[in-house]
């Protein structure tokens, strides 16, 4: 009875903070602040319990690589290594 209780009144409280989180994150797009850290953040709380905040989060992420790959002209790769020298220099 009181696990049932105990993992409702969990699920609330994530969602409630969760939401909370990703609404005040959709509002900063129109209003000053830092939309594109909190919204994350906001999946982040809701992937605890719900399979869609996890798949958006995960697209989001994905989409923030490739974007962040075209601003730098990147591979993605991070274990690349430098070209070598040449033995002249």
């Amino acid at each position: 009875m009181y696990d049932i209780a105990y993992r409702l009144a969990r699920r609330i409280a994530i969602s409630v903070v969760g939401f909370t989180v990703l609404a005040i994150g959709i509002a900063m797009i129109a209003l000053p602040g830092p939309a594109f850290v909190v919204i994350p953040i906001g999946l982040g709380i809701l992937g605890l319990e719900f399979a869609w905040a996890r798949r958006w989060l995960k697209a989001a992420k994905e989409k923030g690589e490739a974007l962040a790959r075209s601003v730098t002209g990147s591979t993605g790769s991070a274990t690349t290594k430098p070209p070598p020298e040449s033995p002249g220099t």
